[in-house]
């Protein structure tokens, strides 16, 4: 993608804790003009460097993933498609980190205390150390991103929705093309929850989680509809990201959900018996490292997902 010509900041100050499409924009640009947005941590600086376990019980959950902006695109109208191009993601800070909430994730109710993990971010290394044994790659992405919505009032900033939102999808990174559909005059789009690294699923509920400073584009498509988000990776984004070798771990059964559930308990016993780390340090890995992914949903009356753990992490290599 090309480097912006024009490039449009968003106000440090301008961020907000909900989706609501009477929030006065941070910012109006013409389509096809660039962005930079300071992005504050999923935190909000509750949580710092010098944090612990005791910091994330603490949590004020009406001040977490806060959105900066919202930018008002000229011309965008209900109906229209807003393409955004991600350009590129610097971090702000050396650090990131990765809690245990209680009462949030996938098996959380098997994991009621708190737990937290600072890691390491060497952007410039392209890794992030989250301990002497385990070294992740750097691959820095917008947790949340979206417009807001056609319908009134304040939504809450957690859960995603047909206008994007806390999507938490790991492969919308720089030289992604991220197609929103527009509810609302002038799109309102904002972004957040910036993350150094994800696995896909997210299954504690956090990534490594860090600030950033996130530049981008935004254009208006007409040339043709969508319902609810879309992304164009560019050729050979995968592959470059998928050169390890995976041990992968399975969940059979009748619900979904409750598959994935045990794809993810048998991917934490295998860390537990073959790595050596104790649980919580292994539901969080699975959350920072491990891909989910649906393997068949035909075969009534049980579904497959499979649990990748990757190998390069490691030092010790394959386990």
């Amino acid at each position: 993608m090309d480097a912006p010509r024009t490039l449009h900041s968003v106000r440090e100050d301008a961020y907000n804790y909900t989706w609501d499409n009477s929030i006065d924009p941070a910012l109006e640009i013409e389509p096809g003009e660039a962005v930079e947005l300071r992005v504050r941590d999923a935190s909000d600086e509750q949580i710092t460097s010098s944090s612990g376990a005791e910091d994330v019980a603490k949590l004020d959950f009406d001040h977490v993933n806060p959105v900066s902006g919202p930018v008002f695109v000229k011309g965008a109208q209900p109906g229209d498609v807003l393409e955004v191009e991600l350009l590129e993601l610097r971090p702000r800070e050396g650090w990131g980190w990765t809690a245990l909430i209680p009462g949030f994730g996938l098996l959380a109710d098997e994991f009621p205390e708190p737990w937290l993990r600072i890691s390491r971010v060497e952007a410039e290394r392209g890794r992030v150390a989250w301990s002497e044994e385990i070294s992740l790659p750097y691959r820095p992405f917008p947790g949340t991103i979206g417009v807001a919505p056609d319908e009134p009032g304040q939504h809450s900033i957690v859960p995603p929705s047909r206008w994007g939102g806390n999507i938490d999808t790991k492969h919308v990174q720089a030289g992604t093309a991220l197609y929103l559909p527009v509810g609302v005059e002038g799109a309102l789009f904002s972004l957040g929850d910036t993350h150094a690294i994800q696995g896909d699923g997210e299954v504690c509920g956090t990534a490594i989680e860090t600030a950033m400073d996130v530049t981008l584009r935004l254009s208006v498509r007409r040339d043709f509809q969508i319902d609810a988000p879309q992304y164009r990776l560019p050729e050979g984004a995968l592959r470059a990201q998928q050169q390890t070798s995976y041990h992968v771990c399975t969940g059979v059964g009748s619900d979904l959900m409750e598959a994935a559930r045990d794809a993810v308990r048998a991917a934490i016993r295998h860390l537990e018996e073959r790595r050596g780390l104790d649980r919580q340090e292994a539901y969080a890995l699975c959350s920072v490292a491990a891909d989910l992914r649906i393997h068949e949903v035909v075969d009534a009356p049980n579904w497959v997902v499979g649990a990748f753990l990757p190998d390069d992490i490691f030092e010790k290599g394959a386990g």
